[in-house]
């Protein structure tokens, strides 16, 4: 039936192209997030793969994402779920290898899906070629492509690394070398210019085999300051992102320059695309990203750090659009991501959690600019509750067990209530990280036919998407009232599709005389002049 489905779908992906081929694919993606390990397993070892992802293809398909962004699936030293980098124009065995990602990227397009590959350039394993030559050599070239400083008592400053810790640590002849995440991470110094040609060699073989274009990993790092000066302060994880106590380490103003040098390179290859990881607290700094010769995108975290609250949604909506407003580019809107809890933990857990990212969903989907998804995220998976024993983020351990770490929001995927969900071809097949005995309620093939599904709200949001030019593109205007966010998109046609959220715990009654399209909650109630809008539920309403 999938593949079926998937074919229906990809003739109307097709038409909705033709009509609006003026208009870049990415600027109203709806890109769906694939970490690697955790997807589908096509070769029976417990670890997801680029066979299981083929496999699932129609999947994507048929759910009727556009674009397909996979997480690191070069040969890795295993230290940070794969952006450690040995070789960055390679595939780790464990996944497959470079043959299997060209002929992904071929079924992908027969189907209509695009690929997007990760791109790690701030730092490399420890075990790359060139880290094993400094540590060998400290006069040799590849030495000045990393961040050394002399053996002394203390580190060179007070850096610390967001996993936990100094960032800096000792060479076996004493030197520090810096690493702003994990040990086994070190900085590259993109003060070389070595450093920018063998990646710029790495965009070109990739794009050569087909890809739609890349997500940079830490797109605001790459350089530090040239002196080595300590931060004014230390990093909070309560901000939005890296803001002014982090001044020596985040946002150099030489970054950009990398940027528009990628954006030439990408400009060579027709409808590609940048999209940036650019974790800073001021939006309009993350805009500045986007500029017309830079990325084409950056993403908007702001939502994706918000509690729940038509206040924190409102903001988060407004700041991001006129941010990009200003640099005249489209947003890049996340709800969840392979780093952050999942929504429905965040956003409470159980009945009220799941509501809660239902409608959150319906919110995202139709705010103009492009919409990126992470897989389970679609069939409402909760945070998984990992064993200790058997984690395996850095953050945990760094942290000395304070902090959880990201295991529980990279649980494999559930496909089928049998054993082993359906995760990988062998049902005895022990999974890289433990399923939950209950996840068979999540799996695909029983939320498939269930109407009242996350699932299906999910694909008939992003069916109406793609036929309502109001949604996921245009322009969109903010208000509040009390505890009702209403987001009013209108389509360059003149169309207006309103979305309408109650992020409170009453019922509120909405006036309209417009057409419902969808609701996140299925006992939502119609009169001829008003809709009765339960808790957590949004509404797409059709005016016009």
């Amino acid at each position: 039936m999938a593949v079926r489905l998937a074919s229906v779908r990809t003739a109307t992906r097709r038409q909705v192209a033709e009509r609006s081929s003026t208009s870049p694919w990415w600027r109203s993606a709806v890109v769906y997030q694939v970490y690697l390990r955790s997807f589908a397993d096509g070769n029976g070892d417990g670890v997801g793969d680029l066979a299981g992802l083929r496999s699932r293809l129609p999947y994507l398909s048929w759910l009727g994402v556009d674009a397909v962004w996979i997480n690191p699936h070069y040969p890795s030293g295993g230290a940070d779920g794969g952006y450690d980098i040995v070789d960055y124009r390679a595939v780790d065995p464990e996944y497959g290898d470079v043959a299997d990602l060209e002929a992904l990227v071929a079924e992908a397009r027969a189907l209509g899906l695009r690929v997007v590959l990760d791109v790690v350039p701030n730092h490399t394993s420890d075990r790359h070629p060139w880290f094993q030559a400094a540590l060998a050599d400290p006069d040799s070239p590849e030495a000045a492509r990393y961040h050394f400083a002399p053996p002394s008592e203390e580190p060179p400053n007070n850096w610390q690394s967001l996993f936990g810790g100094p960032a800096w640590s000792r060479t076996p002849d004493g030197r520090w070398y810096l690493h702003l995440f994990a040990p086994e991470q070190p900085d590259l110094n993109w003060r070389d210019p070595a450093v920018a040609a063998d990646f710029e060699r790495t965009l070109r073989f990739w794009l050569d085999r087909g890809v739609s274009g890349f997500r940079v990993d830490v797109a605001y790092g790459l350089f530090k300051d040239a002196g080595l000066r300590d931060n004014p302060g230390a990093y909070s994880p309560t901000l939005f992102g890296h803001g002014p106590e982090q001044a020596m380490t985040w946002n150099q103003p030489e970054v950009h320059d990398v940027w528009r040098r990628w954006r030439s390179i990408c400009d060579e290859y027709p409808d590609t695309m940048l999209v940036g990881e650019v974790c800073l607290a001021d939006p309009r700094e993350v805009a500045l990203y986007s500029r017309p010769d830079e990325m084409h995108q950056s993403f908007s975290f702001r939502l994706l750090k918000s509690a729940w609250s038509t206040e924190a949604f409102a903001d988060g909506v407004r700041s991001a659009l006129d941010a990009f407003g200003e640099v005249g580019a489209p947003v890049s809107w996340v709800l969840g991501n392979h780093d952050k809890d999942r929504q429905v933990t965040r956003f409470g857990g159980g009945a009220v959690g799941t509501a809660r990212a239902r409608a959150a969903a319906l919110l995202m989907l139709a705010l103009p600019g492009s919409a990126y998804v992470y897989a389970g995220d679609e069939l409402g998976l909760p945070q998984a509750d990992v064993p200790d024993e058997a984690k395996r983020d850095p953050i945990f351990f760094r942290s000395g067990g304070a902090r959880s770490g990201r295991d529980g929001c990279r649980v494999p995927m559930p496909w089928n209530p049998s054993p082993g969900v359906g995760f990988s071809t062998r049902a005895d097949a022990e999974p890289w990280l433990p399923v939950p005995a209950e996840w068979d309620r999540y799996a695909v093939s029983r939320q498939a036919r269930d109407g009242g599904s996350m699932l299906t709200l999910y694909r008939r949001a992003l069916s109406l998407r793609e036929a309502h030019p109001a949604l996921g593109s245009g322009e969109a205007t903010v208000s509040t009232r009390g505890d009702v966010l209403t987001v009013r998109c209108t389509a360059d046609d003149g169309s207006v599709v309103r979305c309408v959220v109650n992020m409170g715990t009453g019922t509120t009654l909405v006036r309209t005389r417009g057409t419902v399209l969808l609701a996140s909650n299925t006992h939502v109630r119609r009169s001829p002049a008003t809709v009765a809008l339960p808790p957590h539920t949004a509404i797409w309403l059709a005016e016009g």
